[in-house]
């Protein structure tokens, strides 16, 4: 299912699945709104996205019917993350997947997001999208992500099928061309969907991963992508998308996953430093096919729209 464009004057729900909105996000909270507002859009907040009575946030089914709520609400056009954190996932057994399918709508999110915005897509079919939180459209240095919102979901049903351009300095790890069905997010949680009663369907899947270099050791990364790889998921996908990862060290997530997988891939691998959790990040549709070509100079493209 694809979700419809926006238009100036619809509701935006902003939902706190992951980390609450604490006073020191306050700032770039009002500033979104202000932003938003200013471009004609009106802000709806979840009914729980302040509250904190666990000591780390609030109880899961109540961050649930909120994601719940903001499906069912006709008014609200798109929803947004607010912000990242560690638990998303937590929500799972709460989310009414039948409301979601039949309300199909935006929903947009990065980092503990990916959790959410994977399990909604395979369980009710909704193309999702890994991009800004509603905190990040001000929070970071530049407006890019407030450029990627309006250029994807307002502008987005124009015919435009590139989620990368040929100054992402796309970089080949294993040559080859590869199409599917895009998924993916965040390294760390997207191997919580590796297996068990959340697992994502990645069969003949592009899959595409990030990774925080600030919080995440190579040690770390190693070890999620041999789970990923124990688990099945490279024997399965079409081909693999790396994104951003900076750590001290210097040690690459493309050297790490060279080391991991060896030779025998028989599948392409490109790597590009334009999303993550960086500034200039593009937003990436969950359930969108794709194509990689390692022959082109921009590597990957959309084969159908993300929003209609």
């Amino acid at each position: 299912m694809i979700p419809n464009k926006l238009n100036k004057g619809d509701y935006i729900g902003v939902i706190a699945p992951s980390n609450y909105i604490k006073e020191d996000d306050l700032e770039y909270i009002n500033a979104s709104i202000a932003l938003m507002e200013a471009s004609g859009f009106r802000i709806k907040f979840g009914k729980y996205v302040f509250e904190n009575t666990l000591k780390y946030g609030t109880a899961p089914h109540k961050r649930a019917e909120d994601i719940n709520k903001m499906f069912a609400d006709k008014e609200i056009r798109a929803i947004m993350c607010v912000k990242g954190g560690e638990d998303s996932n937590s929500t799972f057994d709460y989310i009414d997947f039948d409301v979601i399918k039949n309300n199909p709508k935006i929903i947009c999110g990065f980092s503990d997001n990916t959790s959410i915005l994977d399990v909604i897509y395979d369980r009710t079919g909704l193309v999702t999208f890994h991009g800004p939180t509603f905190k990040s459209l001000t929070s970071w240095d530049t407006g890019y992500a407030y450029e990627q919102f309006m250029k994807t979901f307002v502008n987005g049903a124009s015919g435009d099928k590139e989620i990368g351009t040929q100054e992402g300095e796309y970089t080949t790890i294993c040559d080859g061309q590869a199409e599917g069905t895009l998924i993916g997010g965040n390294l760390s949680l997207f191997t919580k969907l590796a297996c068990g009663k959340y697992a994502v369907d990645v069969k003949d899947k592009i899959l595409y991963l990030e990774e925080l270099g600030f919080e995440t050791s190579p040690e770390m990364v190693n070890s999620n992508i041999y789970y990923l790889k124990q688990n099945g998921i490279f024997d399965r996908i079409a081909g693999l998308w790396l994104g951003n990862y900076e750590h001290p060290s210097n040690i690459s997530i493309e050297e790490i996953v060279k080391n991991d997988l060896g030779d025998n891939v028989n599948f392409p691998i490109i790597k590009s430093d334009n999303f993550g959790h960086i500034d200039k990040k593009i937003i990436i549709p969950i359930g969108t096919k794709a194509k990689i070509d390692t022959k082109d100079k921009t590597k990957i493209k959309l084969l159908e729209s993300c929003v209609c």
